[in-house]
């Protein structure tokens, strides 16, 4: 219990970081249609914060060996500070791509520092704790992140301001901890490959979580004005995807330890498949409490493909291969979740709001054919790793979740 205390500051600090971090996409977008950008360029401003997300995973071990974990820290958030602060002293598109990818890399390189800090301190009693703990406080962090939405206006310096204030905020209650600082991590290879050669299918699956999730978030607030919904119900519609991708990932974990890990990717994309449909279907005439159920399915089928996809990579990876491989999976993520905002936004702006959840129908489909095919090549491994909710917020989380994981019979 005295350990966890001693991680209140850095569970505060990334319950800010969510907060701050994750409200500045759906404000993005719906500032931009206030302002006059085209859909696609909201589009790329998405892609832009994941092209950030991915140069700050890489940066932040080798400033860590720089400057230490709280210097490196403070430089992250006050990089995303400035970021937010710029944006209404240059009101333009591409000068927002670049103030995008300074969020991407302001979340990315804090939460690696926290996430070096969290595993280097912990024992294998207080790993499991810690984690429960860290999953609610990233999770909830998120789902207020898209609450905060509905009382925040579009396209103010104000809004912007307190978003910039959050940010700065989180950099207090680490940079002040009494703790001493850890020693630096090693930095892993960059091997991708390795990924593919212990599962091509859970390649796919990571590239399709990040179609799903970065397309829904990003590009999701252009999606729900379209068809007609309000800022309040935009903030609703958006954290309805993430409650349910919350409330899925222990059953689904459930399933995935009992099961051939490779039907519950299928039966997860079936159920996205058909979420995505119903939601073309309807088109604009559809019933509010009915978009947030979907979005909510949504979140249930699609959001733990991710989790499911590198258990099942990690279940022909040796212990030694462990956190190279969850730097290769990051690497796929990274490459899914910086194109699909830009594509599922041009496919908007030309087809009209209903090319978002087709989109998303695709994606899955090909992942379901996939993997019926996967299973007529290889069969599954009977000794897997325990399957284990793994948040998408850098490499370094595959060391942790690698101590707190162990094979199952």
């Amino acid at each position: 219990m005295r350990t966890l205390i001693s991680f209140f500051a850095l569970f505060l600090s990334v319950a800010l970081l969510q907060l701050s971090s994750g409200g500045v996409g759906p404000l993005d977008a719906l500032s931009g249609i206030a302002l006059g950008f085209s859909t696609a360029e909201i589009g790329f401003l998405g892609s832009a914060h994941f092209a950030g997300f991915f140069i700050g995973c890489w940066w932040a071990p080798r400033l860590m060996g720089s400057v230490g974990h709280s210097r490196a820290f403070a430089a992250f958030t006050v990089t995303g500070a400035i970021g937010l602060l710029l944006h209404f002293l240059i009101i333009d598109p591409e000068a927002w791509a670049l103030m995008r990818v300074a969020s991407g890399f302001c979340v990315a390189g804090s939460l690696t520092v926290i996430e070096a800090w969290l595993q280097s301190k912990l024992t294998n009693d207080s790993r499991g704790r810690a984690m429960s703990i860290y999953r609610i406080v990233e999770l909830g962090g998120g789902l207020g992140a898209q609450l905060i939405i509905s009382v925040l206006e579009p396209a103010s310096y104000v809004s912007y301001n307190l978003l910039a204030l959050v940010c700065c905020a989180a950099i207090l209650p680490l940079t002040l901890t009494k703790a001493p600082q850890p020693a630096v991590p090693a930095e892993p290879r960059l091997r991708p490959m390795l990924a593919v050669a212990c599962s091509p299918l859970a390649v796919l699956g990571v590239v399709i979580a990040a179609l799903s999730s970065a397309s829904f978030r990003m590009v999701g607030p252009v999606y729900a004005v379209e068809i007609g919904l309000t800022v309040k119900e935009i903030a609703w519609f958006l954290a309805s995807f993430i409650l349910g991708g919350a409330l899925a990932q222990f059953p689904v974990g459930w399933l995935a330890d009992k099961y051939d890990r490779r039907w519950i990717l299928i039966w997860l994309s079936i159920g996205a498949t058909l979420v995505c449909i119903a939601t073309a279907l309807v088109g604009t005439e559809v019933d509010k409490p009915e978009i947030m159920l979907l979005a909510g399915l949504l979140g249930v089928t699609s959001f733990p493909i991710f989790s499911v996809s590198a258990a099942h990579a990690n279940d022909f990876a040796s212990d030694e291969q462990r956190v190279e491989l969850a730097a290769a999976l990051m690497f796929f993520f990274a490459v899914g979740a910086i194109a699909a905002p830009f594509v599922a936004s041009t496919l908007v702006q030309k087809f009209g709001p209903a090319a978002l959840p087709l989109l998303l129908a695709v994606g899955h489909m090909l992942l379901i054919l996939y993997g019926l095919g996967r299973i007529l090549v290889r069969p599954t491994r009977q000794d897997r790793t325990r399957y284990v909710y793994a948040p998408r917020t850098s490499f370094l989380i595959g060391k942790w979740l690698n101590r707190n994981s162990g094979s199952s019979k």
